[in-house]
């Protein structure tokens, strides 16, 4: 069984493809063959990621988003709690 992260994911509360769970574990995203720390939402079918611009907010408070299209990785930083990770013999 492989652990692997969701095929999209967003860290926006309001977001319908929000997940808690899955985002306390940290995920990493390589985006164009560089690691990104700053994305608010990515798809790796579609091949996009949403990264936050500076601290511009609309009127209603959510930041404002850049989409960038291109090949998306994803991975979870941290094991599932609960899961011990056994060397293979």
């Amino acid at each position: 069984m492989t652990d692997t992260p969701p095929d999209r994911l967003s860290s926006n509360p309001r977001s319908p493809f929000f997940d808690e769970e899955k985002l306390s574990r940290g995920i990493g995203i390589r985006f164009k063959e560089r690691e990104r720390h700053d994305v608010e939402e990515y798809c790796i079918s579609e091949g996009w990621i949403r990264v936050a611009l500076g601290k511009k907010v609309d009127r209603k408070g959510n930041p404002l988003t850049l989409k960038y299209s291109g090949p998306v990785e994803a991975w979870f930083e941290r094991p599932a709690e609960g899961a011990e990770e056994t060397p293979e013999a």
